[in-house]
Parts: structure tokens; C-alpha cells; sequence
């Protein structure tokens, strides 16, 4: 029996001083927890360590790594934690040469040769890793697990391509029980009403290409989807657990209406008192009334759309592909206000093909739409990421450095944009809340009767206080970190003009084009049900 450390870095340096800091994003994250169920279902130990919530110290990496005595060690990072992560991997290797180190996730998946150069891990895991660290523990050797890239002496290995899970019923149960009760303590009112809260999902992938969006590295393009009998049973689960709330974590949970709604049915049929949210953002043109009723039946309360602009060109212009439309998002708001849903929206400014006029049409927008909160972001090209791969081709990316790939209030250190200068984006970046919150009258009064009905005047003008201290007060930039070993990685940091590798994104089976992602399905009464089907498939 092998044990298995699995590390979610700290979160401090990339959202505690920024816009970020205001909804610190800490909740249990659903990748530690499933590896962890398929770690504990081949009989083997594992210790969930999420640092989300606290500082990076090394110390007392070191002393948890001392005590816990693991074999292997997993770290999972998006680019703001990628420094972390390969800190970490040299922390681990000076305790013990005999520690595995993988890692996994967002930017080891979107450049995993690149990575393994950059640090001290044994391996990277490319894409969906459920199996990987059981895997390890299990004995098997590096050359045979697919999807990995890992350390021969001096040589870096690349194996076949891992491909993508086609029945996502065969994962093992996360392993919720083992998620460390201290991260629940930090999750704010902004991100869930009802603690404890835990992350979850009900299908993986996403058949759209915005240009700004990096889950395909991991997730890969299609969609794949558990039976709802599984969903129904995590839940339940999760109740027996003792958790009163759910985060959402599927990227288009309402774009096959017919499954969503089988779902839905399942949850009211077992009588499950779980409240959920679907926090990751739903597409407008999969909206439905008959679908969100049954949601809300089922325990949804909030719903979250990816409206992203204000412009339909723009839409366009960074491939939100489907039909959506603006028309729709405004239709799809009322029909989730309709419903008893609470519908909020995401915003961005900088977007591929975005001007000074359609970043002010955005602001108008988000004042039309009925929505209770909105949050609007600068975009930032991560690696991996087709707006990342044109803006370096076009010679507008200006550093590799990961520590300035924070999410909020730095993207000018890491890119130009091709038809904006920084000071004209920060502007739109403050004006979108000067005027779509406190200069909307009517927003103002819409969120004075929510406050008062959910009873949530303290934590609303608790966070407003912090929102305006960073909308208007003094910019800060991203903490510094205290890293361990920089002198061992800092000089192995990529230059600027390095050529990087190209990696395939990995397709599902019956992976749908965007061409041809959405099956239209008319119904008498005149709405429209669209299901993401397979390009080329009969309808």
C-alpha cells in the first residue's frame, strides 16, 4: 500500500490583493477529491492538503511532507500557480529524492514538455489524470501510462496520448469525506449561502472555442455527460455527508436540455434537499423555461451566464460560436427570474476584436439585463489558449514569467492588445461598474429588495466596501511569494522568444464541431431545445 500527498497551491499571491481578493474563490476543488476516490478505491492512502486559503510556506510543506512520509506527491495549477508548483517539486526533491512528483491541470497540460523542463517533476499528466497517481502507487511504470510526459535521467519521455474518459459512470466516487474541513471555513457568501459547500459535476468537456478558454487542454473538446442515476447518487452521497450545498463545475450543464432535465427529474424523484448552483456559467442560447423550473425544483437557486460581450461582432470575433446572440441573453435572464432562479452574468473587457465602442456597448448591455450581480474581468491569454498562441505569433505576448499571469490587474505586463492601449481598457475595466452598478438606478433598487428578502445586509455591504476600496483606491500588484528554491528554477524560466511545442487538443468521441454543435428541436408551443450532438450526426 503506496500513500499519495495531493497540493492545491496558494491562492494568496494571485487573487488576495486584487479584484479577486473580494470573492476569494476557496471552496473544495473537484479534481483533488477525485483522484483522491480513485487513490483510496486501489486500497491505497491519500492526504488532501488545499492551500487556497493561506500563505505558501514552505516550511510547512516541508514539515506536513515530513510527517505524512508520502511516495508520491501531486500538485495541480493553473499559470498563476505555476511558479508555486515548480517551487514545490524542488521542496519535495530536496526532502527525499525518492518522492514521485507529478503534476496536473490547467498549465502542465497546456505545456507539459515545457514544464517538465522548467522544474523538478518526475512527470506531467496531459489532460484528464483521474488514474494517474492509483496508477503510480500501483507500481506501474511511467513508460506505460498514457498521456504522461516523464523524467529518464537526463531525457524527457512523452507516452501516446492518455485519449479521454468515454463513460464518465466508470470514475471512481470523489473523496469528498477527505477534503479538509478548514478550506469550508474561508468560502465567502459571495460564492455559496449554504456551508459546508463542495464542488461537483455532472458531465466534462465543452463543444464551443472561445479564444480566451483553456479547458480543453484538460477536458479536451466534446461532451460527455454521467447518467443522471450517477448524478443523483453523488448528491445523495453528498447529503449523507453533511453538505448543504453544491458548486456546479460543468462548462455547458444546459446544453443538452433533454439529459439536463433527466437530471433535474432524478434529484425530485429521490427527494434530495441539496441546494446547487451553476457557478461555472451556462450558455444563453440553451436556455429554457420548462428546464430552469425543474432546475429550481430540484435545488438550484443561482445561475450564472457567460455573456462575455455586449457586441455581437465581438461574439464572433472570439469564436462564442452556437447561436447565441444578445437578444438571447437578455431572454434567457427573464426566463430564470421567471423560474425563481437568481441569474448573474459574466462581463469582459479586452476581448479579441473588442474597441473602445463595444466595450461601452458591453457596459450598456449589463445595465439592460436584469441580473443580480455581475462580474466583469480584463482578458488575459493564458498558454494553451488560441488567443495566447495569435498574440505571441503576432509578437504582443511581453513575458513568460508565470507570476505575471495573475487574472486581474496586470494583464499589461503580460500582452498588447491589437486594437487597445492598457490605460483605455482599464478605464472601460472600472467604468463597467461605476455605471453598471452604481450608475444603474435601477440595479440599485432591484439589489435592495434582494438584500432585504435573503436577509443579506451585512455581507452585501461588506463586500461593497472592499469593492470600491479596489475599484478606486490605490492599484496594488500581485503579492510577492516566498518561494524556497527560486535560485534552482528562476534561471530555467523560458525566454521570450523560446519556440514552444504545438499540442493537439484532445477530441471525445462524437466530439461535436463547432460547426455543428446544437440540434434545434421545435416544439409546439414555440420554444426551441437545443442538444449538443456530434457533427454529421442524423437528426
Amino acid at each position: 500500500m503506496g500513500k499519495a500527498l495531493v497540493i492545491n497551491p496558494s491562492y494568496f499571491r494571485t487573487y488576495g490583493s486584487n479584484e479577486g481578493g473580494i470573492a476569494f474563490p476557496v471552496y473544495p476543488i473537484l479534481s483533488l477529491s477525485a483522484i483522491a476516490g480513485a487513490v483510496k478505491a486501489r486500497g491505497h492512502e491519500v492526504k488532501i492538503v488545499d492551500l487556497s486559503y493561506r500563505r505558501y510556506e514552505p516550511d510547512h510543506i516541508r514539515q506536513l511532507i515530513l510527517e505524512e512520509k508520502p511516495d508520491l506527491v501531486g500538485v495541480t495549477a493553473t499559470t498563476p500557480l505555476a511558479n508555486q508548483m515548480r517551487d514545490l517539486s524542488y521542496l519535495v526533491k530536496d526532502i527525499s529524492e525518492d518522492i514521485i512528483t507529478v503534476a496536473g491541470g490547467a498549465h502542465p497540460s497546456a505545456l507539459p514538455f515545457e514544464t517538465m523542463q522548467q522544474s523538478a517533476l518526475d512527470a506531467i499528466v496531459c489532460g484528464e489524470g483521474d488514474f494517474v497517481a492509483a496508477d503510480l502507487l500501483d507500481g506501474k511504470s511511467m513508460s506505460d501510462i498514457a498521456g504522461l510526459y516523464w523524467r529518464d535521467g537526463e531525457e524527457i519521455r512523452v507516452n501516446q496520448p492518455g485519449g479521454l474518459m468515454s463513460n464518465l459512470d466508470d470514475l471512481p466516487i470523489p473523496a469528498w469525506e477527505d477534503y479538509p474541513v478548514e478550506c469550508n471555513e474561508r468560502v465567502t457568501k459571495i460564492i455559496a449561502r449554504h456551508r459546508p459547500v463542495t464542488t461537483i459535476e455532472f458531465s466534462r468537456g465543452c463543444v464551443f472555442k472561445c479564444d480566451f478558454c483553456g479547458s480543453k487542454n484538460t477536458m479536451g473538446l466534446g461532451y460527455r455527460k454521467k447518467s443522471p442515476e450517477r448524478c443523483a447518487d453523488e448528491v445523495e452521497l453528498l447529503q449523507r455527508l453533511g453538505y448543504r450545498e453544491l458548486v456546479l463545475v460543468d462548462d455547458i450543464f444546459t446544453s443538452d436540455n433533454n439529459w439536463a432535465a433527466q437530471v433535474c427529474e432524478e434529484f425530485i424523484r429521490r427527494d434530495l434537499d441539496m441546494a446547487w448552483t451553476c457557478t461555472n456559467g451556462i450558455r444563453v442560447d440553451s436556455a429554457n423555461p420548462e428546464l430552469f423550473s425543474l432546475m429550481k425544483r430540484a435545488g438550484c437557486y443561482r445561475v450564472y451566464f457567460g455573456f462575455e460581450s455586449g457586441n455581437d461582432q465581438v461574439l464572433q470575433a472570439f469564436g462564442k460560436g452556437g447561436k447565441a446572440t444578445l437578444e438571447k441573453g437578455i431572454t434567457a435572464v427573464e426566463m430564470a427570474r421567471e423560474a425563481g432562479l437568481e441569474p448573474n452574468g459574466f462581463f469582459m473587457v479586452g476581448l479579441t476584436g473588442d474597441t473602445e465602442e463595444t466595450m461601452q456597448d458591453t457596459i450598456d448591455y449589463a445595465k439592460k439585463v436584469r441580473l443580480e450581480t455581475m462580474k466583469c474581468g480584463m482578458t488575459t491569454p493564458f498558454p494553451g489558449t488560441p488567443s495566447f498562441n495569435a498574440l505571441r505569433e503576432q509578437g504582443r505576448i511581453k513575458t513568460l514569467d508565470w507570476d505575471q499571469y495573475t487574472v486581474y490587474n496586470s494583464a499589461e505586463n503580460i500582452y498588447d492588445h491589437p486594437n487597445l492601449d492598457w490605460a483605455t481598457i482599464k478605464k472601460y475595466f472600472k467604468k463597467f461598474y461605476a455605471e453598471a452598478y452604481f450608475g444603474n438606478p435601477a440595479y440599485m433598487f432591484r439589489r435592495l429588495k434582494f438584500v432585504l428578502k435573503n436577509n443579506e445586509i451585512f455581507w452585501n455591504a461588506y463586500y461593497t466596501v472592499k469593492f470600491l476600496v479596489m475599484l478606486w483606491g490605490k492599484e496594488k500588484g500581485p503579492q510577492e511569494e516566498q518561494y524556497a528554491f527560486e535560485e534552482k528554477w528562476r534561471p530555467l524560466d523560458l525566454k521570450l522568444d523560446a519556440e514552444l511545442r504545438d499540442y493537439p487538443v484532445p477530441q471525445a468521441k462524437g466530439a461535436a464541431s463547432r460547426k455543428s454543435v446544437l440540434k434545434e428541436d421545435k416544439k409546439p408551443d414555440g420554444r426551441t431545445i437545443y442538444s449538443a450532438v456530434p457533427e454529421g450526426a442524423s437528426s
